[in-house]
């Protein structure tokens, strides 16, 4: 839902001393593109190199040097702009933005302005309270990032490495559609999980692949939009919904008391869960932008786009759709499944010819669980499809219990091996022999004849004997025959 049609919701509405104030969001996310070279030159994009190790004479900007755009970062940048359903430029412009900061040897930034090569697209949201949210995309340009400086090295001076000056970032801006924080951290969430999808960034924000400015200003519900701030660099999607909520807060407070809002890039700092002051907003004109005279305007062959379009994968919304359209899942289960790729092809192969549900339980509940106890992915728990899948079989014949599968589980992630041999060499196999669950019934029933009087009366209280069941035989009893067995027992319908 846009701008045009969306009302304020009450629920995301700041309570303020003088009546309710709207937030208004919009973001500028930079996203490194996955390259091996850099965006005009062929130095190498590696991360964790020493400094200044990965630098060529253009990057250096030194005399004479020209830029030699990389195709292949362009392709990337074509590939994002489709996956985000966004219009593709044939033609577009590099310009020079202006500026000068220690890490920026050339003294400008080779970016787009006027002419980018990605138009207005959209991301949709799936928020948890089940409302579905379109967030718009103004454009996508390329640029080149600078390098960075480290104050820690030297009592007087910084010292400035330009290892990734010179790298290919996608300047993704999203329009001013987002009313609250967690619809900026999903939209944070599902623009990298498209990315990783797409292959043109890997979303690690640790690295600050992934970096975003958010624009935050507030406004009486219905009013006009007012004065924004940027909370610049944010590198983390919890620091996110914090610096939002907490800059909407000082905004309201200013306002409320009489002041007005300073247009102005602010820093998040972390520590104190609070933005500060860095410098006056810059508008477009304090950049001095001009087209670069170094490089040709940028000119796409449509059936070169076209042929980008071919090779792209199944995206998140589609694959949603198609796994609870073939395998019946809820919006939860397959929302959570496709935020991560690898989980969700995880999932595919497990429950392929088996029962889904359960698939998709085990899956994102106990294997989940081991993963995160690991601190790795579902896919990297140490679970092949292919033994959880034997699991699930095991279940499903009756060799097995799904309590007896949890400790077969347990000792696949631990040791390795076969589900089906684990359950064979260490005498899990689930007894289903009535005889011999009947003989421990009886003894149980026997010995507590007080229970076994108070669940004729209270029929629930039959689950104390069952635990005992299982307990006494060691869990491999098959429930349903314990559950049957005790209810003509004790002569319960």
């Amino acid at each position: 839902m846009n701008e045009a049609v969306r009302k304020a919701d009450k629920s995301k509405l700041i309570k303020g001393a003088t009546g309710d104030w709207e937030i208004v969001i919009g973001m500028e996310v930079h996203a490194q593109v996955t390259s091996n070279a850099k965006l005009f030159s062929g130095a190498s994009t590696a991360f964790g190199a020493e400094p200044n190790a990965n630098v060529s004479l253009v990057d250096a900007a030194m005399p004479g040097m020209l830029p030699v755009i990389n195709r292949y970062c362009v392709e990337q940048a074509v590939r994002t702009g489709l996956g985000l359903k966004a219009q593709i430029n044939l033609y577009s412009v590099f310009d020079r933005k202006n500026y000068f900061y220690p890490d920026l040897p050339q003294g400008y930034q080779i970016s787009q302005y006027k002419q980018p090569v990605v138009g207005e697209g959209k991301v949709l949201l799936d928020m948890a309270d089940g409302e579905t949210i379109e967030v718009g995309i103004e454009r996508l340009h390329l640029e080149q990032d600078a390098g960075k400086l480290m104050h820690d090295q030297h009592p007087t001076m910084s010292f400035v490495d330009l290892n990734r000056s010179g790298v290919a970032l996608m300047e993704i801006v999203s329009k001013p559609d987002m009313r609250c924080a967690d619809e900026a951290k999903a939209y944070v969430s599902k623009l990298r999980t498209i990315l990783r999808y797409l292959g043109t960034c890997d979303g690690d924000m640790e690295k600050g692949s992934l970096r975003a400015d958010i624009n935050v200003s507030v406004r009486r519900p219905g009013e006009p939009f007012g004065t924004r701030c940027e909370v610049k660099n944010v590198n983390s999607i919890r620091f996110m919904g914090q610096a939002i909520d907490y800059e909407a807060h000082r905004q309201v407070g200013i306002l409320e008391d009489g002041g007005e809002i300073v247009q102005e890039t602010r820093l998040f700092d972390p520590r104190k869960g609070e933005t500060r002051s860095m410098r006056n907003k810059e508008e477009a004109h304090d950049y001095r932008y001009f087209p670069d005279p170094d490089l040709l305007p940028l000119e796409l062959d449509e059936a070169w786009v076209k042929e980008i379009e071919a090779t792209l994968p199944e995206l998140p919304d589609e694959k949603k759709d198609r796994l609870m359209g073939d395998y019946g899942l809820t919006p939860y289960d397959a929302g959570i499944l496709v935020a991560d790729r690898a989980a969700a092809d995880y999932f595919e192969a497990v429950a392929e010819g088996r029962d889904a549900k359960l698939a998709v339980n085990w899956v994102m509940g106990d294997l989940a669980g081991h993963a995160n106890a690991k601190g790795v992915s579902i896919a990297e728990a140490g679970v092949s499809p292919e033994q959880l899948g034997t699991i699930l079989d095991l279940i499903g014949d009756g060799t097995i219990s799904g309590k007896i599968a949890k400790d077969v589980l347990e000792i696949v992630v631990a040791e390795g091996g076969d589900p089906a041999r684990i359950v064979e060499e260490r005498g899990l196999r689930q007894v289903t022999d009535t005889g011999a669950i009947e003989a421990v019934v009886d003894e149980i029933v026997a010995a507590n004849p007080e229970q076994a009087e108070q669940v004729k009366t209270k029929p629930k209280t039959i689950g104390w004997f069952v635990g005992q069941v299982m307990k006494a035989t060691g869990g491999k009893a098959n429930p349903q025959a314990v559950n049957e067995i005790l209810k003509r027992r004790l002569g319960i319908d």
